[in-house]
């Protein structure tokens, strides 16, 4: 066991400084692969710390939105590039800290680093039109305000990526921020946070408080001098933000989770398919809300395609993030193990069959993480709990359908709607499936599992609040639109 004088407390980041709470508590946040390893501790912080952090930033406001696009944008572009030179650093403390795969740690860093870069240079686009009036001897356009004080509330899963999807649009188009992560990723987290420290950006326009959701993430929801939410994690939590929000009309985005289908036409390019399941499913664990989670494969496939698939899962290798050849790490903790392994039961008692996997892996040096097998169930009927509930875990679901309408009608049978997938040489189903499905992102012949940083994101139905993340879309929720009406004199 690491001693706590080995490990680091991590500060808050507030009005320039960083400082200890209020409150003395703290939790352990634990690395997922070697339960006796304590990361750090990170500070259970108070209602008035939160409070600080506010006010820090509301002051901070008034300055901040003065400066021009470019002036913003040339603070992201220091802290794109102070992020990219700590690039191995920060990946090996997410790898560290929540068991993601040191290649995938890398290659998530890198991509915070390009969405600092995208959104500096959004600093100097247009920010309105002019539109005719029906009055010759006025003017009228629209320009655009930011909000004010952004709440970002992240999850542990992409501790680098998600806040700066976030905080980046949020800083650009001049509102300022105060950051909530995960306590499961919060020693990453605060790495950011660094780089914008050491890119000297102005004292209380970003600000970082730890903390249970229940004292700061609710002390977000409920504060009167917050004037944008923007949140990701489960929908139990994300509905209670948005409650609480919209009982105090301020405006609110929430990403909250899917239950992603693949369909596999029989005309599809089987190895294609296998391929891109296993990377949309199994990658991180699957411990992404877009992973791949029930896979609908037509009868006249069904064979081939379950066989491939077991083959190539069967040669995964679970272990450590930070060793050589390792795919797949652990889940980040013992409760989402857990969490995992009781819907595997589920899936057992409901009358699904196990195919491969199930089992907590606690040999060849993994006795003490929170590893698990990939797991693959067949003869899944769609309304059982392991194809209905977001998992979060390496579970894949398989269906077998007799056609294509059949395939697409599963795939909508769920309360979510976030990504979805279909592989098929037909343009013809192709085109069905853009039209049907019920998803905010549709992809043709690849993973289900993948964001490009300039395009829009979001999911339908129960998957989110139904604004969008990312790309150009992001100026929608972080601002305010004027239409303004000039009349000569």
């Amino acid at each position: 066991m690491v001693t706590s004088a080995d490990v680091k407390t991590i500060l808050n980041f507030v009005d320039g400084s960083w400082e200890g709470s209020k409150s003395s508590e703290v939790e352990e946040s634990i690395n997922p692969a070697n339960f006796n390893e304590i990361v750090a501790y990170v500070q259970n912080s108070s209602k008035e710390d939160l409070d600080k952090a506010v006010e820090s930033a509301a002051r901070a406001q008034k300055q901040w939105k003065k400066l021009s696009g470019a002036e913003r944008g040339s603070y992201l572009f220091k802290v794109a590039d102070i992020l990219e030179m700590r690039m191995d650093e920060i990946a090996e403390m997410m790898t560290r800290e929540m068991g993601k795969t040191l290649p995938e740690a890398k290659g998530e860093t890198a991509r915070g680093v390009a969405i600092l870069r995208y959104y500096a240079g959004e600093g100097m686009r247009k920010v309105g039109d002019v539109i005719p009036s029906s009055d010759p001897s006025a003017f009228m356009f629209t320009t655009r305000s930011p909000l004010g004080v952004i709440g970002v509330i992240t999850p542990w899963n992409f501790p680098v990526a998600i806040p700066i999807w976030k905080i980046a649009p949020a800083l650009i188009y001049g509102n300022t921020v105060v950051f909530k992560p995960a306590t499961e990723a919060a020693a990453t987290a605060a790495k950011i946070i660094e780089c914008f420290y050491e890119a000297k950006i102005p004292n209380g326009v970003i600000n970082f408080v730890t903390g249970q959701g229940s004292v700061i993430g609710q002390g977000i929801a409920d504060h009167p001098n917050i004037q944008g939410i923007t949140f990701t994690g489960s929908d139990v939590v994300g509905k209670a933000v948005g409650q609480a929000a919209l009982a105090r009309g301020t405006k609110y985005q929430l990403e909250m989770g899917g239950k992603n289908p693949v369909i596999v036409a029989e005309d599809a390019d089987l190895d294609l398919a296998v391929e891109a399941t296993i990377s949309g499913g199994l990658r991180s664990t699957g411990q992404k809300c877009t992973a791949t989670s029930r896979v609908i494969v037509h009868r006249n496939v069904y064979e081939a395609f379950k066989d491939k698939l077991v083959s190539k899962v069967k040669q995964i290798k679970v272990g450590n993030g930070l060793d050589a050849g390792v795919w797949m790490g652990p889940s980040v903790s013992e409760r989402q193990l857990n969490t995992v392994l009781r819907y595997i039961e589920k899936g057992k008692q409901e009358g699904a069959k196990l195919l491969f996997g199930g089992n907590r892996l606690s040999d060849e040096g993994r006795e003490n993480g929170y590893f698990i097998e990939p797991t693959i169930f067949d003869e899944v009927d769609n309304h059982m709990t392991v194809a209905q509930e977001e998992i979060f875990g390496p579970v894949l679901a398989l269906i077998k359908v007799d056609s294509m309408e059949a395939a697409v009608n599963i795939a909508n049978d769920v309360k979510f709607g976030l990504s979805a997938s279909i592989f098929t040489a037909n343009i013809q189903k192709m085109l069905n499936f853009i039209e049907n499905i019920e998803a905010g992102l549709v992809r043709i012949n690849a993973e289900s599992a993948g964001v490009e940083l300039q395009a829009p994101f979001g999911g339908m139905k129960q998957s989110s609040s139904h604004s969008r993340e990312q790309g150009q879309a992001a100026i929608e929720f972080y601002t305010a639109i004027k239409t303004v009406f000039v009349k000569g004199s």
